[in-house]
């Protein structure tokens, strides 16, 4: 299954030139799924991938720059004649928030299913489950989620199934899936049970030991880095996380990559990479509509690929300049 993250917006609060308000695609084989919905979210995929029928969307918290953009997003799809259901889940409040912009949408013609999570609920997909992680943002009901993949059936060794007698084609697949043939057991041939990839996301909070432990051994932690170290009395204040708080959470879980988003218009993407990598080496801070894709441990790691400049002279070696002037 091809598992990759899509940054619609990396953002926070309000949007800036460079980057718009939140909100992550992860394409999982056939699935798609948002989490978080920020004013222009729409805008957003119509800009870049495109506006695709999402299968469902998994919302954060109900602070305005998380959800504001799903009204126009559910009428939007309206308007193209969707005709599948759209499944909608977050915390509690959730279905309160729904009926209250309701008059906004108005009557959809698809089925919207509204569901609210409790911390530690876990949605199951094919071969997959979004778990809602209990993250600490002052005093908002909000989640963070993991994305955790079903283990996989571990190595066939077909050199040595074959030594045994085991005729190659049809009697690999009959080990596979875990029958005696030819007198050789699955245990003999097949090597441990494998992890599936993990992909887990903060959403707004202070350092949290519950993202931590979730994310541990990680491919990929998207964390908010809302604030600069100097500036930690106000993330503490206001339940958000510094950069280097993220990258030293990174640490300790021991994730594979660290992905920084919701940066405040004051800072450069440039400077929040800079503090977090004096902790995590690996830190990333993707831009809006960059990819990270997540292959499977034995084809290597998780890797940021770079979306095509859009800004006249803008290249990836001068960009964090364009950042500092666009947020001044």
């Amino acid at each position: 299954m091809d598992l990759s993250v899509f940054f619609a917006g990396t953002g926070g609060s309000v949007p800036s030139p460079m980057r718009g308000l939140p909100g992550v695609l992860l394409r999982c084989g056939g699935d798609r799924l948002l989490f978080d919905c920020g004013e222009g979210t729409q805008r957003q995929l119509a800009r870049s991938v495109g506006l695709t029928d999402v299968q469902c969307v998994f919302i954060t918290h109900f602070h305005a720059d998380h959800w504001l953009g799903l009204p126009g997003m559910l009428k939007s799809f309206a308007l193209r004649d969707r005709d599948q259901p759209l499944r909608i889940y977050g915390p509690a409040g959730l279905t309160r928030l729904m009926d209250a912009t309701r008059f906004i949408y108005g009557r959809l013609p698809y089925e919207l299913e509204i569901t609210e999570l409790q911390g530690g609920e876990s949605v199951e997909f094919g071969g997959y489950r979004v778990s809602a992680i209990p993250v600490e943002h002052r005093r908002a009901s909000a989640f963070g989620y993991a994305l955790v993949e079903d283990p996989r059936p571990g190595h066939l060794d077909a050199e040595l199934a074959e030594r045994l007698g085991v005729k190659p084609g049809p009697d690999f697949g009959r080990l596979q899936r875990g029958e005696t043939v030819a007198g050789v057991t699955p245990e003999q041939v097949i090597g441990a049970e494998r992890e599936g990839r993990k992909i887990v996301l903060s959403g707004d909070t202070a350092p949290c030991e519950a993202v931590a432990l979730a994310a541990h051994q990680a491919d990929v932690l998207i964390h908010e880095a809302t604030f600069m170290q100097q500036e930690s009395e106000r993330a503490a204040d206001t339940g958000h996380s510094t950069a280097r708080q993220a990258s030293e959470l990174a640490l300790a879980a021991e994730v594979r990559m660290l992905a920084l988003v919701h940066l405040s218009a004051r800072h450069t993407g440039g400077e929040v990479q800079r503090e977090a990598r004096e902790t995590f080496a690996g830190a990333q801070v993707p831009r809006d509509f960059d990819t990270i894709e997540v292959p499977f441990p034995e084809r290597g790691t998780a890797k940021i690929h770079r979306w095509p400049e859009r800004k006249p002279g803008a290249t990836p070696e001068n960009r964090n300049d364009v950042e500092a002037v666009a947020s001044r």
